[in-house]
């Protein structure tokens, strides 16, 4: 996935992915782009990797995507300085310790550029108290690096040291946003490519005022950033624990126009119609809100037809998207009734053919 990390070449590749968005979407009438670059090394705040017990030795390995084999790693470029750091001392202080190394098939580093690292060790074997006092000694020794907390995870267990998130905090214009980001839940891995994202799509939607609906608002990335610029925003979210950090992050951040309810776009869909009653929706009267403005950030299977009918009663769409094929097939129902004004292209994954996209829509007169 990462074998021609070239950041000499880093601007023509850039130029690549421009030419070949405007090829996919040349049947579109479409503005000028919005470019958006990313740094050309240390831009991953989130990496995971296989571990190797070779004899004595121990290293990180990768599968090479289109042929499957294996490599070792032994720094990884396009991760923070912080993850690279944290590679390297890990393995150096688990090495000769058999009660961190025996049966350690997996670690995961998620890094903020706030500075916080949290680091998950994943088991073939139970975890016992050796593992949590040497797991404490380790904690204490890569603090030094940068503040750090540990999971070990094995099957049916779940060691926490001494939290299983960090908080990040992202600049996002003259604002600073606080959002907490939990261990396996998604979050944005390119950190300063999504303050880019967060600011292009805050300025898209500057002044229009009314309502903000968001589906698959996550732990409330754009519903936070964007809050000022809306009465009020409603975001759906399926994920129990995404919800519950959107939840703590509109603490955290001092909103009062923010809500977060746990709901699939598809009942959302319902709710809104009136078929359904949602005892989760106890509180809310859906029939209040301007439906003027709604924001989607879709898994990669894009939109499905019942959310394509959904979005396109609002008067403005801005829709993220991290597939541009299924972005395109969702924006061929979408001109139907609405009408691009913004398009965008964020490289969230330099030297990889994935593509991050934006598209802000409004309503045909």
């Amino acid at each position: 996935m990462f074998s021609h990390i070239a950041p000499q070449f880093y601007d023509k590749q850039l130029d690549n992915k421009q030419d070949d968005i405007a090829k996919l979407f040349s049947e579109f009438d479409l503005p000028n782009f919005d470019i958006f670059r990313s740094e050309p090394l240390n831009y991953r705040l989130r990496a995971e990797f296989r571990v190797w017990h070779d004899g004595d030795d121990l290293f990180y390995i990768m599968f090479n995507s289109e042929t499957k084999e294996k490599y070792r790693v032994d720094t990884f470029p396009v991760a923070s300085k912080l993850i690279n750091q944290a590679m390297k001392a890990l393995l150096d202080e688990i090495k000769d310790k058999p009660s961190l190394r025996h049966r350690l098939f997996q670690v995961d580093f998620l890094s903020t550029l706030s500075g916080e690292l949290l680091i998950s060790l994943l088991y073939h074997r139970q975890l016992d108290e050796e593992w949590l006092t040497e797991a404490a000694t380790l904690k204490a020794t890569l603090s030094a690096i940068a503040p750090v907390d540990i999971i070990g995870r094995a099957k049916k267990q779940k060691f926490i040291l001494d939290k299983d998130y960090v908080t990040e905090q992202l600049t996002v214009g003259d604002k600073t946003y606080i959002y907490e980001q939990v261990e396996n839940s998604f979050t944005q891995p390119n950190g300063h490519v999504n303050e880019q994202m967060l600011l292009w799509a805050k300025q898209g939607t500057q002044n229009i005022g009314g309502d903000l609906i968001e589906l698959y608002c996550g732990n409330g990335n754009f519903s936070i950033a964007l809050a000022e610029n809306f009465d009020r925003v409603l975001g759906t979210e399926i994920s129990k624990t995404s919800v519950k950090s959107a939840q703590t992050n509109i603490t955290a951040n001092k909103l009062n126009n923010v809500d977060i309810i746990r709901m699939s776009s598809e009942d959302f869909s319902q709710a809104m119609n009136g078929e359904r009653v949602f005892r989760r929706l106890e509180g809310f009267d859906l029939k209040s809100y301007n439906y003027d403005t709604v924001l989607v950030d879709p898994p990669r299977a894009g939109l499905d037809s019942d959310s394509v009918e959904l979005v396109s009663r609002f008067e403005r769409i801005v829709y993220i998207s991290c597939n541009p094929e299924t972005l395109k097939e969702n924006l061929a129902e979408l001109v139907k009734t609405h009408n691009i004004e913004k398009f965008a292209l964020f490289d969230q994954f330099p030297y990889t053919h994935h593509v991050e996209t934006g598209v802000i829509l409004s309503r045909k007169k």
